[in-house]
């Protein structure tokens, strides 16, 4: 196998210089244990792979009352700041760097997790092509209550107070969920996002509500330290876009006034239902960093960045087995094969006890 010399150049994301261009993706674990506060186990897992150039921590909620799984971090309260702190000090020691993914799941949370709460969206439709896993097993996403108009500005308000919270826990950056059918991505597609007014019809409204959330984060944070999570192909939750090309055209050329840390586009879809190239309008028309995920192996990615069709990989479940990932890239080793039935259980077994390279 050719040495990979391009995955492993340096690679600057507006105020950090990532050693090399392997990350790790976001990947909800489920490893909390009460109140959705991180714990020290979380903080292990984090340190095994502090190797990565960046580590983008999980999905994380933004506000109260809005889970979407059953245990899942939050980032709205003391204690949860306390928490994501043994996270982050346990990854800068051992010299890596992190990000905090937060989000509001919209329609994908259920009564089941928010205290018997409707979930709320942009329109009045439930996910119709999936269940949700809940202690009691699996039960049926429920319809969901349409945002008013006037309640969006208190969500734009939760997520920069989210970003004030990554602060004080001792993040290094944020990035906002903007993919997977969660609520900011709802916003985005018009298969979910059938209301009418400023925030409904046209691209520029569907966006309206994603770039408030980006510009109130980028007043903490300043916009070298955020990035964005995009899906416009992924039919994961029930998602669909009449035009999922030109959404990601138009979302690329609008976030040049941002001057992101980065853009992280899933360049696929989950199911396969929704086709297209999406990565080549956006590199035409993206002028910041780009990064992609989805299915890339070391090789794969190793030539699109020597092609230029983008700057950095990152790795999901890869990641996630494979604690010390880039090492083996770099040695051409065999990786760790994940296991599907430990992504979401308590514990550390199918966690923190992949083997690295060099207990093997």
């Amino acid at each position: 196998m050719p040495i990979m010399h391009n995955l492993f150049k340096p690679l600057q994301i507006g105020a950090l210089i990532l050693p090399h261009r392997i990350l790790m993706a976001p990947l909800t674990r489920c490893r909390t244990e009460r109140e959705h506060i991180p714990t020290p186990l979380m903080a292990q897992y984090y340190e095994q792979r502090a190797n990565a150039g960046l580590i983008i921590a999980e999905a994380t909620m933004a506000i109260a009352g809005h889970c979407a799984f059953w245990k899942e971090p939050g980032i709205y309260s003391q204690a949860q700041i306390a928490g994501w702190r043994l996270t982050t000090g346990a990854v800068h020691q051992a010299g890596g760097r992190i990000f905090l993914q937060i989000w509001h799941g919209g329609r994908a949370c259920h009564p089941f997790f928010n205290n018997g709460i409707q979930p709320v969206a942009p329109s009045p439709f439930a996910i119709i092509d999936d269940e949700v896993n809940t202690p009691e097993g699996k039960k049926p996403y429920m319809v969901p209550r349409e945002l008013r108009d006037e309640e969006l500005p208190a969500l734009v308000a939760g997520f920069k107070k989210a970003a004030e919270n990554a602060k004080v826990a001792g993040f290094d950056g944020i990035e906002i969920h903007g993919a997977n059918g969660y609520l900011l991505d709802q916003f985005l597609r018009d298969g979910s996002n059938r209301r009418t007014g400023p925030y409904g019809g046209v691209v520029e409204n569907r966006a309206r509500l994603l770039l408030e959330v980006l510009t109130a984060v980028c007043d903490v944070w300043g916009s070298d330290r955020v990035g964005l999570r995009l899906s416009p192909l992924n039919s994961f939750n029930s998602m669909r876009d009449s035009d999922p090309v030109g959404l990601a055209s138009w979302l690329a050329h609008r976030l040049n006034d941002y001057r992101l840390a980065y853009l992280h586009l899933m360049r696929s879809d989950f199911f396969g239902q929704q086709q297209g190239d999406i990565l080549t309008p956006v590199r035409e028309r993206y002028q910041g960093v780009l990064l992609a995920n989805m299915g890339y192996t070391a090789q794969e990615g190793e030539a699109a960045i020597a092609a230029g069709t983008i700057d950095g990989v990152v790795f999901g479940t890869a990641f996630l087995a494979n604690p010390d990932l880039p090492a083996r890239i770099k040695a051409n080793a065999p990786l760790n094969p994940p296991d599907p039935a430990t992504f979401y259980t308590p514990g550390p077994v199918g966690y923190t006890d992949y083997l690295f390279l060099k207990n093997t």
